[in-house]
């Protein structure tokens, strides 16, 4: 079986996205009414169409089986309204994503988004990850370490302010993928920049941090490749050396790596520098890079191609990064 770890629900149903354009207006102008949950109709027909001719028309061409699905994280929208009107968006954004999965549950497993807001204590997105695993079956969900968009105002990852929600990702055996949102900071292209920058800081929080000495059990997704970590591997070694520590005992049984990477170089060079074991298989399709590589005449994010023309990897390899690797992070599939 091939999975992939790293999709999401970008061509949801127009309502939802009308839906939240209401909620976003009336939360900025009071005088407006603001939407409610049964507000939004969309009927299983429509959710449908908007599979059938993009996530489960790609898997089929593709040649992948099963795809660890998210709602649209550009859509997540942590830095826009506030504690309230992030719990509403995300509970309906993460029910669209069972309605998925209930729809295809051959094609589909769910992952949610959190209900975060910046300055928010994190506690608050206990109950929501509670209630998607055990009431709606998901198996992980995406962490933002950045519900500013793109001005970083709360404490990094290792700092004691996130543990109430490690202690319950643990609880409830679920890893969490590393993924910011939008960026509202002019400065930072949304997935160019924001998103890539966001995977390269978290994983050196990490590498400065004794966090995973209090949660050894505790599992991270660095998504896109692992941002700049692969190609500047060297310099995350000799820091982590020059604070006593070694990368493969301090992280590499808790950090993962996914396979959206849009070359063969890029791919090439993830796999020779970081160890098979720390692969996940992803292409994070319909996502941030639809086009076709005009260089090899095929989709930048058919990504599975890449692993499938890899002159380095075994069969035994690709069986990991395809599928066995995925299978022990996600632990409750």
């Amino acid at each position: 079986m091939i999975i992939d770890c790293h999709g999401h629900f970008t061509p949801a149903p127009d309502a939802l996205w009308d839906w939240r354009d209401s909620q976003m207006k009336a939360y900025n102008d009071t005088s407006l009414p603001s939407p409610d949950k049964m507000q939004l109709q969309v009927s299983d027909d429509q959710v449908r169409d908007s599979l059938e001719g993009a996530q489960l028309k790609l898997q089929s061409e593709r040649g992948t089986d099963l795809t660890i699905f998210s709602p649209r994280a550009s859509a997540m929208g942590h830095h826009e309204g506030d504690a309230a009107v992030s719990e509403l968006w995300t509970m309906i954004s993460n029910d669209m994503i069972h309605r998925a999965v209930q729809l295809y549950p051959d094609n589909f497993v769910g992952v949610g988004q959190l209900p975060q807001s910046p300055g928010v204590d994190p506690r608050n997105c206990i109950p929501e990850l509670e209630r998607m695993v055990n009431e709606l079956g998901f198996i992980g969900c995406n962490l933002n370490p950045d519900p500013s968009g793109g001005y970083w105002t709360d404490p990094p990852m290792f700092d004691k302010w996130w543990y109430p929600v490690y202690e319950k990702m643990c609880e409830l055996d679920v890893p969490a993928m590393i993924h910011v949102t939008r960026s509202c900071n002019p400065n930072f292209h949304f997935t160019g920049s924001h998103y890539i920058c966001a995977d390269t800081t978290v994983f050196m929080q990490l590498v400065e941090s004794d966090l995973f000495k209090d949660f050894p059990e505790l599992k991270f997704i660095i998504p896109h490749g692992g941002g700049a970590v692969p190609y500047h591997w060297g310099r995350y070694r000799g820091l982590a050396q020059a604070m006593d520590k070694l990368l493969d005992g301090h992280l590499m049984n808790n950090v993962f790596f996914d396979t959206c990477v849009y070359h063969q170089p890029g791919i090439d060079l993830l796999t020779k520098v970081i160890p098979i074991k720390n692969i996940l298989f992803a292409s994070e399709m319909v996502g941030a890079v639809r086009g076709i590589d005009p260089e090899t005449g095929f989709n930048f994010d058919d990504t599975k191609r890449y692993i499938d023309g890899s002159t380095t990897l075994s069969e035994a390899d690709k069986q990991a990064i395809f599928e066995d690797n995925t299978r022990r992070v996600f632990s409750r599939m």
